[in-house]
């Protein structure tokens, strides 16, 4: 018993004050058996309402921003008159999107991250089912706009807010759970694209599947409003001692103190080099992805496949993308190690986009890189967001670093748009090239960071004598990731 009792007294000094009963009894569990038994409890009861709210509005956010590809199997293009202005179309989204990111990761920061993700959420979604009265180019344009800023205020706010309530060694593989729903979008967007053009009605078909898709979004948004936890220590989906531990394990990675944002922490990530690097790195698998949701029905259809079947054949690449993500980023988190699983979900989608160039005529060859080339894109995205987050101790650093993921991440999805002129069909060889060059810049990319936190995690043990114990708590308010103590994930 005095032994226990000794656990639990540098324990509580170590850390913030946890309830006595944690002390060990006569049962002979120790302090850190029920500490644990308590974490996942308590894991548990943040799963419960967390991961299926974040993820069906993830859902909806890919269904909405990603219709635009079956709708223009749908006839939306006579309505946008030509293929440039599809183009310019797909690209609205992301002048929003790439404009107000950071801002939304900064006002997460500032106010309640879920008042935050729910505003972004109703944004988009009225703009999603706008589109289905749109009458004109102009209409589907403004449209376009209103989804990008309503995502700004979701896609990585959602990720700031997931690094509030789970550690790095949960982060990432919740993270797949939350964007494996886009993966499902694809999947469902076909699946309903197909079964709406087998609808006999005078409706335009792409009109009704804008409503079958923006019109359920405003009501989940509604609803996360009120049922989505805040922060750990003021939400009360939680009982007094559930937020005591949910602040203290949550203080052990990141001990920030002041409330709003640290000015400090956001000009540091700013002339940060790391910050644009990997934004760089995320922006070559945005590319990917922005290739195949606005273009991968189009490219199905290459392989002889009518306008609704190539709808449904897009569906089992986002089957199998589901299964492998999700496995990669489990072993991820289970390892602790982020770059070495980047760098084969890179080799992936380049095997995929090799095969697209050099094989013209093997239509299940061709078949198998479009399974190459969705899983790579959606893999590389939860555990980019969750390597960023783990080396940014601070959370407005974190903020600002998760953010411009975005600002400079999606730029090259704007190209995305522009690479697959129908004029270059079947083949696509500039797109499919683009892409290629892509995927061997973000293999480079994420070596070179791999090698780089190496190094510097090597002269930092060397500088300090070796690594700090476990469970020590490194204080990072003063330098975040340039404290002593502090060594970056791989």
């Amino acid at each position: 018993m005095t032994d226990n009792f000794d656990i639990e007294k540098k324990t509580t000094t170590h850390s913030d004050t946890i309830s006595e009963k944690t002390i060990a009894g006569s049962d002979g569990v120790t302090f850190a058996e029920e500490r644990k038994r308590d974490e996942r409890k308590l894991v548990r009861k943040l799963d419960v309402v967390i991961l299926p709210l974040t993820a069906l509005l993830y859902l909806s956010a890919y269904l909405d921003r990603g219709n635009l590809g079956n709708a223009r199997l749908q006839g939306l293009n006579e309505l946008l008159g030509s293929d440039t202005n599809y183009e310019i179309v797909l690209t609205m989204f992301y002048v929003t999107y790439i404009t107000f990111s950071i801002p939304g990761t900064l006002l997460a920061k500032k106010y309640r991250p879920d008042y935050i993700i729910a505003f972004g959420a109703f944004a988009w979604s009225c703009g999603a089912a706008c589109m289905a009265a749109s009458s004109s180019y102009a209409g589907i344009v403004v449209c376009r706009l209103l989804i990008g800023f309503g995502e700004a205020m979701f896609g990585q706010v959602t990720s700031f807010y997931y690094s509030l309530w789970y550690t790095k060694h949960e982060l990432s593989k919740r993270l797949a759970a939350f964007i494996g729903m886009g993966v499902l979008a694809g999947a469902f967007s076909g699946l309903i694209a197909y079964g709406v053009a087998h609808i006999n009605t005078t409706m335009d078909h792409w009109r009704i599947l804008f409503l079958i898709e923006g019109l359920p979004s405003v009501l989940l948004a509604i609803a996360v409003f009120f049922f989505l936890p805040s922060r750990p220590k003021t939400s009360r989906y939680l009982n007094e001692e559930e937020r005591t531990l949910a602040h203290t394990r949550m203080n052990a990675q990141s001990n920030e103190r002041e409330s709003g944002i640290d000015w400090r922490a956001v000009r540091y990530a700013f002339k940060q080099p790391t910050t644009y690097i990997v934004a760089l790195m995320y922006s070559c698998t945005n590319l990917n992805l922005g290739s195949v949701n606005g273009f991968l029905p189009t490219i199905i259809k290459t392989l002889g496949y009518s306008n609704a079947n190539a709808q449904l054949f897009s569906v089992p690449p986002y089957a199998v993308t589901l299964v492998v993500m999700y496995g990669l980023n489990y072993m991820s988190d289970r390892q602790q190690r982020r770059g070495y699983y980047l760098i084969l979900a890179f080799a992936i989608g380049l095997v995929g986009w090799a095969i697209l160039l050099g094989v013209a005529h093997n239509l299940h060859a061709r078949y198998f890189a479009t399974f190459c080339i969705v899983t790579s894109g959606y893999t590389v995205i939860p555990i980019t967001m969750a390597w960023q987050s783990a080396n940014s101790p601070s959370e407005s650093q974190r903020a600002v670093r998760l953010g411009m993921l975005n600002t400079i991440g999606q730029a090259l999805g704007i190209l995305a748009s522009f690479s697959f002129p129908k004029n270059e069909g079947p083949r696509y060889i500039k797109g499919v090239s683009i892409n290629m060059a892509f995927s061997i810049l973000g293999m480079f990319i994420a070596t070179g960071m791999v090698l780089y936190y190496k190094r510097e995690n090597s002269r930092r043990d060397a500088r300090e004598g070796g690594r700090p114990a476990a469970g020590t708590k490194i204080d990072c308010t003063e330098h975040f990731d340039s404290s002593v103590g502090f060594r970056y994930t791989l």
